[in-house]
């Protein structure tokens, strides 16, 4: 006679499901604001802004997530830095428009539900909430067994901030002559794996626990380092700077990402030796055999964050972000062009 089936032998466990989400709840509870009414257990959660000090506010929605840098994290069974990856990529996104991060939500899909290592990806979520000081709201822990291996799982985010209509950054005041400022990445951020696993694993055989001596670091060390969270520090320097516009760099590096916020006539003019590099581009660079303009559209280059402002706040700007400990750096100008960046 056939045994009976459930859904725990069809690959569903949700005693280990609900285990999982008390210790989310723990760890949720880091990030609440006084907005949260109610947060992680419900079937939504509920925030109630506070509006006394925001005029026409405008709500600014963004999701993403981490790519297959994931593959590297199930490759080492390291998962405490991933979440803050996906929160970096949200919120950093909604900034740009000068939004204020309110709450954040996740999606976990997972082979096989292991509540200590659902508890470590949301950790580092948490992590990355309380960086952008926004509450970890709500989500989903999906178990998918057959559609993800057992250890494997995707992660996506979704920010949803705030803004008044007045204080919204567009990039429309953009002129030639601002100067364009750039933010310092941690390294390759969470953009351009697919390119970097191919070559340093794949074409160079090299091993993610290796100590490598060009970083100081084992290689996944240095490839599951966070992506920065610019939040606090440009939030900070928008209530006393006219910044004209931003962009994240991601996918499409500066030059991929500048163009989205310049107006008609304008493009941006970037010294390529205006900023230090992290050493990874330059191995990734030489073991690829990946040219210059190649390389420039894939990664961020060390520069993870743009800023326009006129000529006159620069070196203010530059300033502000010291005490922040971010370097910042006067890549270039505006000049006169088609919405493109050139590279010189």
């Amino acid at each position: 006679m056939a045994e009976d089936l459930n859904y725990k032998k069809a690959g569903v466990d949700i005693e280990a499901g609900d285990q999982a989400v008390e210790r989310i709840k723990k760890v949720a509870d880091l990030t609440s604001r006084r907005e949260v009414l109610q947060g992680i257990g419900g079937f939504g959660g509920l925030f109630m802004p506070n509006l006394s000090n925001v005029t026409d506010p405008i709500l600014v929605a963004g999701c993403d997530g981490v790519g297959t840098k994931l593959k590297l994290a199930f490759a080492v069974n390291r998962h405490d830095t991933i979440g803050i990856d996906c929160v970096a990529m949200c919120v950093n996104d909604i900034l740009v428009q000068g939004a204020e991060p309110l709450f954040f939500l996740d999606y976990l899909a997972i082979g096989k539900m292991d509540p200590l290592q659902v508890e470590s990806i949301v950790s580092g979520i948490a992590a990355g909430c309380q960086e952008a000081g926004c509450a970890l709201l709500g989500g989903e822990t999906a178990e998918m067994p057959g559609f993800y291996s057992p250890g494997e799982y995707d992660l996506a985010g979704f920010a949803i901030g705030m803004a008044s209509k007045a204080e919204l950054v567009d990039g429309s005041t953009i002129r030639k002559g601002d100067i364009i400022i750039g933010l310092a990445s941690s390294g390759l951020h969470s953009n351009g794996f697919s390119l970097a696993r191919r070559v340093l694993l794949e074409e160079a055989n090299l091993k993610l626990t290796d100590y490598q001596s060009a970083f100081e670091l084992t290689l996944a060390e240095e490839l599951l380092k966070p992506t920065v969270i610019y939040v606090k520090s440009v939030r900070s320097l928008l209530k006393s700077c006219p910044v004209k516009g931003m962009a994240h760099v991601t996918g499409g590096g500066l030059v991929g990402n500048l163009p989205r916020i310049l107006p008609a006539g304008t493009a941006g003019e970037i010294d390529t030796s205006a900023w230090p590099k992290q050493k990874i581009f330059a191995v990734i660079a030489e073991l690829g055999s990946i040219s210059d303009q190649e390389m420039y559209k894939v990664f961020n280059m060390g520069i993870g964050y743009v800023l326009i402002v006129p000529e006159t706040e620069s070196e203010s700007v530059i300033r502000h972000f010291s005490g922040y400990n971010i370097q910042a750096y006067p890549l270039g100008r505006i000049v006169c062009g088609e919405r493109e960046v050139f590279l010189k």
